[in-house]
């Protein structure tokens, strides 16, 4: 016995990625797959049909999901595919359902068990197939990049004959993984970093990281590790604390977002309009509408002498390490549910019960915010504990 796994080629905006790489194959094989992949599904990820070991390649992909048990993808798939799928299948990808009702409701018709990327559970033995995590630490490396090719000064202190110049002051607003990878890049080219978030105990990360951490005095610790929305009063007093760090910065980069909701917004317009010249912000959250006033998501704007970076999919810009980093993920939640050839889900199993999204037509786990949370919780209370 086997199970047929099927892998699709991305046909969403901006998308780059594959969830399958060749070094993922035999291991792959090994937990009892056959391997079936659309052709040309790696081709924007540099990664021809023929760097792929046996694997079974198929033009349609409609007949390359039909007899699939499981099938992957990164991006949720038109919905002819999920048409197309045979009921009890198992579908792996992000989805976002707040944002994809129909999507949604067409698994739910067809009966299929799909397991939610951004539904993986924030504990510690479901850190290899976090692929938020993997992904947004991409992200915020490849924002520094971004900003750096944009500035119109360097990064680091750079003594020459000439004189010393530098070094750039760069501010990181949201200090979850992307924004303490944006740190850390940062810091090791040389610049002068500044840190904050809306929660307080990221002081004690950033600082590690030898960034200052800007305390505006207000804690807006929200469920499952995300940021709550701040109040009225709690906006005005976040902004008057930032503004003198916004306009002495030479380059910004946002990171402030809440899977499947719009992105908060950290900078104003009027704060843009202080600025210096010449300065740089990279808007990360553009896909969820951009933490910027002034960001315009997918595009680079000028602003009295402010550029505004709004990319759209960032991990998808780096699409190799990407694409590496994302299978790998997939791979370590297949391993939870494919043994002796076939696929069983054990519904105890906490990681496997808190992704899945639909099974059987139905929606699953309606409280899985608030089981993550306590789990959240138990697991800062036990690291603060040793």
């Amino acid at each position: 016995m086997y199970v047929n796994l099927a892998i699709l080629k991305e046909t969403h905006p901006h998308e780059r990625r594959v969830s399958l790489v060749p070094s993922l194959t035999a291991k792959l094989i090994k937990l009892g797959a056959r391997l079936h992949m659309q052709s040309g599904a790696g081709d924007a990820a540099k990664l021809s049909d023929s760097a792929y070991q046996d694997v079974i390649f198929m033009d349609d992909r409609h007949a390359l999901v039909e007899d699939a048990d499981v099938v992957l993808a990164v991006q949720p798939p038109a919905m002819s595919v999920i048409n197309a799928m045979k009921p009890g299948a198992i579908l792996i990808c992000f989805v976002y359902a707040a944002n994809e009702p129909e999507f949604v409701q067409c698994l739910l018709t067809k009966k299929i068990t799909c397991f939610a990327m951004e539904r993986i559970p924030r504990i510690s033995r479901a850190q290899s197939m976090d692929a938020l995590s993997s992904q947004s630490a991409l992200a915020g490396y490849y924002a520094v990049a971004l900003g750096m090719s944009n500035m119109t000064k360097v990064l680091p202190k750079i003594t020459s004959a000439a004189g010393v110049i530098g070094p750039a002051k760069v501010l990181v607003m949201g200090l979850g993984v992307a924004g303490l990878e944006a740190i850390a890049t940062a810091q090791r080219l040389g610049a002068v970093v500044e840190g904050y978030d809306v929660r307080p105990e990221t002081k004690e990360q950033a600082l590690s990281l030898a960034a200052t951490f800007v305390d505006t005095g207000v804690d807006a610790t929200g469920k499952g590790g995300y940021a709550r929305e701040l109040t009225a009063e709690e906006k005005i007093t976040v902004n008057k604390a930032l503004t003198k760090h916004i306009q002495a910065a030479d380059l910004i980069i946002t990171t402030a977002a809440i899977p499947g909701k719009a992105s908060p917004k950290l900078i104003s317009k009027a704060q843009v309009s202080g600025m210096k010249r010449g300065s740089v912000i990279v808007d990360l959250s553009a896909d969820g509408g951009g933490n910027c006033d002034a960001s315009t998501p997918g595009e680079t704007t000028h602003i009295d002498g402010v550029t505004i970076i709004a990319p759209l999919n960032v991990p998808s810009m780096l699409a190799v390490d990407a694409s590496e980093l994302y299978a790998k993920n997939l791979f370590n939640l297949l391993a939870l549910m494919m043994k002796n050839n076939i696929v069983t889900i054990d519904w105890e199993d906490e990681v496997l019960a808190d992704t899945a999204l639909t099974h059987d037509g139905k929606l699953c786990n309606a409280t899985k915010t608030d089981k993550t949370d306590k789990t959240d919780k138990k697991a800062k209370a036990k690291s603060r504990s040793k």
